[in-house]
């Protein structure tokens, strides 16, 4: 499960297991998650998805419509605030860039497209370009 490389030390276990409490080894955040992950539904009319970006604020999640590839972007700054007499003993919180493209089995409807950030959760309601309707032309 956990696909990220682990920052850890040779003797990093034999600390934790002789004092835990006393061992807390000083850390930045480690980077975002490799992927965004997603569900996707279909209706008649549109595409529905909910893709997972919390800890993200609504100013740095983008995202693409070109066509019927939609592409994801999210990204975390890392913000060190310390004040004087105060020192950071550990830092686990994700920060950088991840972005994820999806390719649809039909054209996005831009104009109609409408993107919801809620609790972590980026809703997107992309709506199906209609074909276009075969048409008889009229020879002259």
């Amino acid at each position: 499960m956990n696909s990220l490389i682990a920052r850890r030390g040779l003797l990093d276990d034999f600390f934790k297991d002789v004092s835990p409490a006393f061992y807390v080894k000083p850390l930045h955040g480690d980077a975002l998650p490799a992927q965004i992950r997603v569900d996707v539904k279909e209706t008649p009319q549109a595409y529905t998805l909910e893709a997972e970006v919390p800890g993200v604020a609504k100013e740095d999640i983008h995202v693409n419509v070109e066509g019927n590839v939609v592409t994801l972007r999210a990204e975390v700054k890392q913000q060190d605030r310390q004040t004087d007499g105060e020192k950071l003993l550990r830092s686990e919180r994700y920060y950088g860039s991840v972005s994820r493209s999806f390719q649809m089995p039909t054209d996005i409807d831009n104009s109609a497209a409408k993107a919801r950030y809620d609790n972590g959760v980026l809703q997107l309601v992309l709506p199906k370009k209609s074909a276009s309707v075969a048409q008889r032309l009229t020879i002259e």
